[in-house]
């Protein structure tokens, strides 16, 4: 594994470079950092070069000012700064969550450095109908709420609800190792709820711009994430907005981390086609 940073505007990004073959760049989900994915990663360097990354305010990429915030467009800015700094050819993409929406964001204005972007269930309102967007927009800002009046196990537990997670009967593959609760995980959570949120409230993705991408989009859903779940019906709304349907992963909304070896087989396979 290469481990190395890059400066971009406003932070020191870390990132990892693991196997070998075409690039695949993994932008996470949640809080988590270039080795959230590890149990996924470890069935992808056979035939992938796989690029991680610490987004912006995680872990070890740090901003120059703490208390600045983020926005989507950042992100996906380091994003392009990252893949620039990488390669010149075009590459592929698996985003999860708020990483399927800097994808998104980054097919938009970069799409000559995508080839193909696999959107696992991207936390994006603006697909939405503006009635169901505003729903959930005030639905992340509670959980804001949540979180700075009753603590951050409060607020994992109202996430888990959105996103029709069951901590008590986790859906996983046999033989996996939880990842522990450390206190730096501990910090990317509350960065994450505190900025990453209010980043995906004042989104301002360009939906016409996406639809005339000429990137290859696979919007994509967990196998058990409840119908009703906000970021599955942004991924449902992505397939319509390409005319196409979306693609049925393993695990629910997490399912990169809970079924990595399912996922990976599927992955391949949603890349290639």
């Amino acid at each position: 594994m290469e481990a190395t940073t890059l400066r971009v505007p406003g932070a020191t990004l870390y990132y990892e470079v693991r196997g070998t073959g075409p690039m695949l760049l993994i932008s996470q989900s949640g809080e988590g950092g270039a080795g959230r994915s590890a149990d996924l990663v470890d069935r992808l360097v056979d035939d992938h070069t796989v690029v991680t990354y610490d987004r912006r305010g995680l872990s070890r990429s740090v901003l120059d000012d703490p208390a600045g915030g983020v926005t989507l467009d950042e992100h996906a800015d380091d994003v392009h700064r990252l893949l620039a700094e990488l390669t010149d050819e075009p590459v592929r993409m698996l985003g999860c969550s708020l990483g399927a929406s800097i994808g998104l964001h980054l097919v938009t204005r970069h799409p000559e450095q995508v080839g193909v972007l696999v959107a696992h269930e991207p936390v994006s309102p603006r697909l939405l109908p503006a009635d169901r967007r505003a729903a959930h927009e005030r639905e992340l800002a509670e959980i804001q709420s949540v979180h700075r009046r009753d603590g951050l196990r409060a607020a994992l537990a109202a996430i888990a609800g959105v996103l029709g997670i069951d901590p008590a009967g986790p859906d996983a593959e046999p033989g996996l190792t939880p990842q522990p609760m450390t206190p730096r995980r501990v910090r990317d959570f509350e960065f994450f709820i505190e900025h990453d949120f209010t980043a995906i409230v004042r989104d301002t993705l360009d939906v016409e711009a996406l639809a005339k991408t000429p990137v290859r989009i696979v919007p994509a859903v967990g196998r058990t994430t409840p119908r009703a779940v906000f970021d599955r019906a942004c991924a449902v709304a992505l397939a319509s907005l390409g005319g196409t349907r979306p693609r049925e992963f393993p695990g629910g909304h997490n399912g990169n981390t809970t079924h990595p070896r399912a996922y990976a087989d599927v992955l391949r396979d949603a890349l290639g086609a």
